[in-house]
């Protein structure tokens, strides 16, 4: 029998309109010189009908340059000098001027022409405006605002325990809310527990709660935060505080999702998924015996950093207006930022994040005496113009209780409020100093 070479059926021919329209998410094809030739109806939607002929970077920016002369990485200079596909994260504008923040994919098209084309496939990222507490949210554009943003929603679409890592005051029990609210538990308990906060022998009822008379004082079981949690996420801040002697025992029940109440005898089970956060170096403190290493990979299966507000310091003036637009609604006078407070705002390190950008805030505004907050109303610890430390008196003038508290008071106002660096300085763990704070009622 002769064989016979088969030839390959010959492509067929598909009008382009036809083809992106058959992407759910907004798609588009733009030339050389960034204008637009075709556009499915998703994108029409979002950036307006009149969109053909049009430049990428004035639909979905509402900028007149591309993206790379603002400092963006720009999927079209990429794909058209490379011919390889790129990917970015990006904040765009829709046609009623919203921002919504997008992952995009750029590949390279070739036309019937011969000529190349770039084909934009535009995924949403989950909201951040959404998943918010009343009065916080996640705000920011920079890059690794965006790329902490796409990180946090890939870590929500798994079901595996979460380690936050970051300075205090970057906004970790937010990071940890947007991961339940884009999770498939959204719909049930988030419960958040300070590490920092519970006395070491409480740990095991606040946990896992406790049966009436299981120890003095106990006149009535008690659900703990473990029981509370089930079906939905438990928030452990300030993990590294968990004492020692009780790590082992929370292993196991991470481990198997069994407990018991403390003074019972039922096996109890519960399906909760663990996001922890901390400020601290874990795998350190095990080197030095402080935390259980077995612990640490059970907790961080998955991690994210979330950078420091020095690290996105573009994001200042959007995180600026939006905390000044809380402090308004919060019954106080209506202030305004000036150009010159929100420059001098940029001019800072911020070793106490988001939170000192909104302590230093509200300090402004109470230093405003007609609403606009102008640059001399924004004083940094340590410049000149900042309230001046308390001096310290001769032995006989003060108690020793009260001179510890007044150097406690310094020390927070030179780190701003940081309580890792003012620890560090003093040479005691976190915990030991937050249980000083708490004492002289400077928190």
């Amino acid at each position: 029998m002769d064989d016979k070479v088969v030839k390959a059926p010959a492509p067929p021919s598909i009008e382009l309109q036809s083809l992106i329209d058959s992407h759910g998410l907004p798609f588009v094809v733009i030339d050389r010189d960034y204008r637009i030739v075709a556009a499915n109806a998703a994108y029409r939607r979002n950036y307006g009908e009149e969109v053909l002929g049009r430049r990428c970077h004035e639909v979905s920016h509402h900028s007149h340059v591309p993206c790379h002369l603002n400092g963006e990485d720009c999927p079209h200079r990429q794909v058209f000098e490379s011919g390889l596909p790129h990917q970015v994260l990006h904040t765009h504008y829709d046609a009623a001027n919203t921002p919504e923040h997008v992952r995009i994919q750029g590949h390279a098209l070739t036309g019937a022409d011969g000529r190349r084309y770039l084909g934009e496939a535009i995924e949403p990222l989950a909201d951040p405006l959404q998943p918010a507490v009343p009065g916080m949210r996640m705000v920011g554009q920079s890059p690794p605002f965006l790329k902490c943003l796409d990180r946090l929603g890939r870590v929500a679409e798994s079901d595996g325990p979460v380690l936050l890592l970051g300075e205090s005051g970057v906004g970790k029990e937010l990071a940890a809310r947007y991961v339940h609210q884009c999770s498939p538990r959204r719909n049930r308990p988030f419960v958040t527990l300070n590490c920092a906060a519970i006395p070491d022998g409480m740990f095991e009822s606040e946990l896992f709660g406790h049966e009436r008379g299981a120890y003095t004082g106990s006149v009535a079981r008690k659900k703990g935060l473990f029981e509370l949690a089930d079906g939905g996420t438990l928030f452990l801040d300030e993990v590294a505080e968990i004492p020692r002697p009780f790590q082992a025992k929370f292993l196991r029940v991470l481990e198997s999702g069994e407990f018991r109440r403390m003074g019972g005898i039922e096996l109890l089970r519960a399906d909760v998924r663990i996001i922890s956060a901390t400020n601290q170096d874990l795998l350190e403190m095990s080197e030095r015996g402080q935390y259980r290493l077995d612990l640490y990979y059970r907790i961080a299966g998955l991690d994210v950093e979330l950078p420091p507000l020095r690290a996105r310091k573009s994001d200042i003036p959007l995180l600026a207006q939006w905390l000044m637009q809380q402090l308004n609604r919060s019954g106080q006078a209506r202030h305004r930022l000036s150009e010159e407070a929100l420059e001098r705002l940029m001019d800072y390190g911020y070793p106490g994040n988001v939170r000192e950008l909104r302590n230093l805030l509200m300090k402004a505004a109470a230093l405003s005496p007609y609403g606009s907050i102008e640059a001399e109303h924004i004083v940094f610890p340590g410049w000149p113009g900042a309230p001046r430390a308390p001096q310290a008196v001769p032995a006989g003038g003060a108690t020793l209780e009260e001179l510890t508290r007044r150097h406690l008071q310094d020390l927070l106002a030179r780190h701003g409020g940081n309580r890792r660096l003012a620890a560090a300085e003093l040479g005691v763990s976190e915990r030991t100093l937050y249980r000083k704070i708490g004492k002289f009622g400077l928190i």
